[in-house]
């Protein structure tokens, strides 16, 4: 360990001694040079004019270091090293920066070059290409190899064409940064910002402020990030969301491809579905604009708000899929757990039809609506205007109503159908063993006993949240046992559990991780039980 300090003292002394030579190089003064007349069709000396100024008319040209002035005409301060160019003023620095303007004031002590009217700076890039910048107000440093405007001003590159109030362009690094009504446009789409950098090397545009990026595929909000203009490809962070009609995208980072149309979006994903009424949640998630594919997961959630009560669903993995221009399905896998007021549920995996609004639970299925519990192998749920419409429980199905603390109305058999009306449980049929146990009740809400039945076939109605009436049907057998003579095993069915344990409470109970007591497999059987 004290080594290891050792080492980041040597390199922080090290980096510190690195800055401190740089910042005493840049604070050492150049030596001053002079700007010379390299030529002038006619010089002329006017005292009341212009005392202490050549006036110098006709190809005027000066020399400063390795940098050339040319105008039509001039006052030339040879005294304080300075100078005035007028009309058809250009600026050359070697062979790559040309500054092109109708007026000129260049001191020759500072370095600094103040170009007005017409102002034209171009840079001709390592690959030939020419960067351009327009505006009326240009100041040069020629010390710093930085022009920058102030009055508004256009920048103009193979690609892009970005203005802005205030700008700033460095031809050696070839960065410009923006401020101000910063728009940056380009054919496939346009930018505008507050804050941002950009480099006419690589095409990439640094997002430093409050952004909007619109396109014909959508608009992508963002504060921080990078776009690149070339590849189409962008990083986003703080909170930047991206639109694409219906559907919104944001998180606390965005990976944004254009060109596939594919978003990623970490910590705090959020996809809304504004005509679908349907939002994905979680830590991780993606979004294919082409294909209309969402994905999510890590604490993943599904809110679907179509109507008043909303539905939360969480699983460790969610996928939306577009069938059509209309229909989503929508896929939940391991751990699901949801809930309604009016309906709640787990299951190992899920899967969810706009189309015919359909949802189908898998693997160890359960159901709970008011005091009633279904399970069974599979359970399909059939909504009608985002309501329960039935419920069809396959193969094996079991529902339970809870009577008292120790007492159940039980149902059984192969297969079982439960019915709604405003959202509650109107008719249940079950076809193929049905088996039975419920306890009538008197008006004072007492036990008469336990009535248990055996046939093939059996309808219960439900009235005001009570049983109303029981058919059964081919070879049907009864037994009603007083409660002082119920033996413990009469009390339930074959393969009866009671799941209240596991049930989602609300919204947020939906992230509870809750096992299933007793044995993980119950070995189920359709058959009677004598």
């Amino acid at each position: 360990m004290r080594t290891r300090k050792s080492i980041l003292t040597f390199l922080f002394i090290a980096f510190a001694c690195c800055l401190w030579g740089q910042h005493a190089r840049d604070s050492v003064p150049r030596k001053k040079t002079y700007i010379y007349l390299e030529h002038a069709d006619s010089v002329l000396y006017n005292k009341e004019q212009k005392a202490d100024a050549q006036i110098l008319y006709g190809n005027v040209a000066f020399r400063h270091d390795s940098s050339y002035m040319y105008c039509d005409s001039a006052y030339f301060y040879e005294a304080n090293n300075s100078l005035e160019a007028f009309s058809n003023v250009r600026m050359e620095q070697g062979d790559t920066l040309f500054v092109y303007g109708q007026y000129l004031y260049y001191d020759g002590n500072t370095e600094l070059a103040k170009l007005r009217e017409n102002v034209r700076m171009e840079n001709i890039q390592s690959d030939s290409t020419i960067v351009t910048l327009f505006t009326d107000s240009l100041n040069y440093d020629r010390r710093k190899n930085i022009g920058y405007y102030f009055e508004g001003g256009l920048i103009v590159d193979q690609e892009n064409e970005l203005s802005s109030f205030f700008g700033e362009y460095a031809p050696s690094t070839r960065l410009a940064s923006f401020n101000d009504s910063v728009k940056l446009a380009n054919p496939k789409f346009t930018l505008y910002s507050d804050t941002l950098l950009y480099s006419t090397n690589t095409r990439i545009a640094t997002i430093l402020g409050p952004s909007t990026i619109v396109s014909d595929s959508g608009t992508i909000y963002s504060s921080r990030g990078w776009y690149n203009t070339l590849s189409n490809r962008a990083s986003l962070l703080d909170r930047s969301q991206v639109v694409s009609g219906d559907r919104f995208l944001t998180g606390d980072s965005i990976a944004f491809d254009r060109e596939v149309g594919l978003g990623e979006a970490f910590g705090n994903m959020v996809l809304q579905d504004t005509l679908k009424k349907v939002i994905l949640e979680g830590q991780y998630g993606l979004y294919n604009d082409k294909t209309s594919y969402a994905f999510a997961t890590d604490s993943a959630r599904m809110i679907e708000y179509s109507q008043g009560d909303s539905l939360f669903l969480h699983a460790d993995t969610l996928e939306m899929i577009t069938i059509d221009s209309t229909a989503r399905e929508i896929k939940a896998y391991r751990g699901v757990r949801f809930y309604r007021i009016d309906l709640q549920g787990v299951c190992d995996s899920m899967q969810f039809n706009t189309k015919d609004s359909t949802l189908h639970l898998f693997k160890d299925p359960i159901l709970w609506n008011e005091k009633y519990q279904l399970y069974g192998d599979t359970i399909v749920i059939f909504m009608k205007d985002s309501t329960i419409d039935f419920v069809h429980v396959y193969d094996f199905a079991f529902a339970a109503q809870e009577v008292d603390t120790s007492y159940y109305n039980q149902l059984k058999g192969r297969d079982l159908k439960a019915f709604f009306q405003e959202k509650e449980l109107e008719r249940i049929e079950i076809s193929g063993n049905a088996e039975s146990i419920y306890y009538p009740l008197e008006k004072d809400g007492s036990m008469l006993g336990l009535n248990s039945t055996q046939s093939g076939f059996l309808t219960l109605w439900m009235k005001e949240r009570k049983m109303d009436k029981l058919k059964i049907w081919t070879k049907p057998q009864g037994l009603i046992t007083p409660i002082p003579d119920l033996k413990p095993e009469q009390k339930t069915l074959r393969d009866f559990q009671w799941f209240d344990y596991i049930r989602p409470l609300n919204k947020d109970d939906i992230f509870r991780v809750v096992k299933r007591q007793g044995p993980e497999q119950v070995k189920r059987s359709n058959k009677f039980v004598h």
